[in-house]
């Protein structure tokens, strides 16, 4: 299988990333592994897709820092390869990163997914319905029921006005964005302060005003989906709890979040029951849901995160898994001789 993985820049990359992870478990797995940046791709005159790529030399690595080190270092093979010529490109770059440096970097993945799906290339996740999940819009064509009641809004009238109906106390995030940024709680005693914390956010667009969960106070549980269901391998799902630090109400790890063993609830699995329809019609082959109670937080359907915290904490490789899910992913396209949609690719 010859695998493309899509990032938002190969020199910022890092080891821990789960795109690393994945690329040198299918080089481990005997793949023809690129990896790009958004700015390497390209569409050529002859209507063609095309990217600057690198790809680490074919050899075995003790660790995913060596793997890295290797893609991004001076030995790296590094050419202009035909994008339509692979199996799979997977997307995992993030278009919340590029927010406010790189605008035009935001939509480039899924805008060059497309040419490449509509080329014969397998593209997960699908890329005209990540055209469509850009922002956190998207959450709300999920059923009320796992979601928390919200406004999208920017107007601070209406803002405080929804404060005040959850009683003074709500979290303020942007609807672009992503990793805890610009995130508040706000606190009955914090209305004074509400127009200057919904200012901070709505510099970067519409703020969404969302009902307070108390026991966000202890964290939240990233649990993986595949081809639309809980990522399971020897019976361990793909999960992990995300504890916040004291006092903030985020638990991203890179903000200080700590990790621990998830123990994945009824609750949790109904919740991948009710999501998994939608996600099926989208071709969203790989997310990360993350969970409060009887509530969705977020859907990550961009390059969602933490297979290697799950991995370290069940002690089982869920990255293989994933690989061998593309693999089949490709059998099946051979099979079917063009008659199965990038869609229906993506969840088979």
């Amino acid at each position: 299988m010859r695998l493309g993985l899509v990032c938002n820049d190969c020199a910022t990359e890092e080891a821990n990333y789960t795109t690393t992870r994945l690329g040198l478990k299918a080089l481990e797995m005997g793949h023809d592994v690129w990896l790009m940046g958004v700015a390497d791709l390209a569409n050529d005159p002859d209507d063609s897709v095309r990217a600057w790529a690198r790809a680490a030399p074919d050899t075995s690595y003790r660790t995913s820092a060596d793997y890295l080190a290797a893609v991004q270092g001076d030995g790296a093979r590094v050419e202009r390869i035909a994008v339509d010529d692979l199996d799979v490109l997977f997307l995992r770059n993030d278009p919340a990163a590029d927010l406010g440096t790189r605008p035009w970097a935001q939509s480039a993945g899924f805008v060059f997914g497309q040419r490449a799906a509509a080329r014969g290339v397998i593209v997960v996740n699908d890329p005209s319905s990540l055209a469509s999940a850009r922002d956190k819009m998207y959450f709300q064509h999920f059923p009320k029921e796992v979601r928390p009641r919200a406004l999208i809004s920017r107007s601070v009238e209406d803002i405080g006005k929804f404060v005040e109906q959850e009683g003074g106390r709500a979290v303020l995030k942007p609807l672009q964005g992503s990793g805890g940024t610009s995130v508040f709680l706000v606190q009955p005693n914090d209305m004074g302060n509400l127009h200057q914390m919904i200012e901070a956010v709505s510099r970067d667009g519409y703020v969404i005003a969302q009902e307070y969960l108390p026991l966000a106070r202890e964290g939240d549980t990233r649990l993986f989906l595949m081809n639309g269901l809980p990522l399971t391998v020897d019976g361990k799902y793909a999960a992990f709890r995300r504890i916040s630090a004291e006092g903030d109400v985020r638990s991203n790890v890179h903000v200080g979040g700590k990790t621990a063993k998830a123990e994945v609830s009824d609750e949790m699995l109904k919740i991948a029951e009710i999501v998994r329809p939608k996600l099926a019609r989208d071709g969203m082959f790989l997310v990360g849901l993350d969970i409060v109670g009887n509530k969705l937080l977020e859907i990550n359907v961009f390059s969602p995160g933490g297979l290697g915290i799950a991995a370290k904490l069940e002690e089982v490789d869920f990255t293989a898994a994933v690989i061998e899910a593309l693999e089949k992913k490709v059998t099946y396209r051979s099979d079917a001789k063009g008659e199965l949609s990038n869609l229906e690719l993506a969840m088979l």
